[in-house]
């Protein structure tokens, strides 16, 4: 059998996602779902596509895994995402009991395991899952300001 795949090249991935975002116009966050070194799931921002405010690449990853596995229970699995997941995010990956969260650049005007809140070791919460910060920081972060950017530019 193969290699399991590592946290930076999930985040490899997960970057591939986050690209897919701009055929759309939609904030360039990519995520994947890795469950015994395989990914299961693998989704991208999808607000202005699909016009609904919960696309976010997580929830939509989360989702996935969950039809793939055939269980909310996503306790044997990784999320890896290129940004530090937001408030509602946060909230939906401790409700599938993710197994670890892996993210890249740090949100610091929305982030929720970290930056602004860290709602992953809110010891009066049921599950706090380990998380692993700034993988691949560097791209996801500059993947982000080059859209902004161009964002004002128009």
């Amino acid at each position: 059998m193969g290699s399991q795949l590592s946290d930076e090249g999930a985040m490899d991935l997960a970057l591939v996602e986050a690209h897919a975002c701009l055929e759309h116009g939609d904030v360039p966050v990519g995520a994947v779902v890795v469950r015994n070194g395989v990914v299961i799931a693998a989704r991208h921002n999808e607000r202005e596509l699909t016009g609904d405010p919960t696309a976010h690449a997580e929830v939509l990853a989360l989702r996935d895994a969950a039809a793939a596995v055939g269980s909310w229970r996503l306790d044997d699995c990784t999320l890896v995402v290129t940004l530090e997941p937001c408030i509602m995010c946060a909230g939906a990956l401790l409700n599938s009991r993710i197994g670890r969260l892996v993210y890249g650049a740090a949100d610091l005007k929305g982030g929720a395991t970290a930056s602004l809140y860290n709602v992953c070791a809110d010891p009066r919460l049921n599950h706090n899952p380990p998380v692993t910060h700034n993988v691949r920081a560097r791209e996801s972060g500059e993947l982000l300001r080059t859209f902004f950017a161009s964002q004002r530019a128009d």
